[in-house]
């Protein structure tokens, strides 16, 4: 779900985004994926939080920018210690 307008604007804060999952701060259940999509109405990009069905836990608007050049860090994670 994403719940609020708040749209990721660099890479700094997509690392913020990331690291909040990969260590639990955020107290999702069954997390198992995360994942840079479109919305299928409008083409707005996002980063999906998904769990072990694939079904969206939760997610967060992504500027272009960040859509376009974030696709590693979301794929290999954030590679800097907690």
């Amino acid at each position: 779900m994403i719940s609020d307008n708040h749209v990721i604007e660099s890479l700094d804060e997509l690392e913020t985004f990331l690291r909040l999952i990969e260590t639990g701060a955020l107290g999702l259940d069954n997390v198992s994926g995360i994942a840079l999509a479109t919305n299928n109405a409008n083409g707005r990009p996002f980063v999906a939080v998904l769990d072990d069905n694939q079904q969206l836990l939760l997610g967060r608007w992504v500027s272009q920018e960040v859509f376009e050049n974030g696709k590693d860090m979301v794929r290999y994670g954030t590679k800097k210690p907690h």
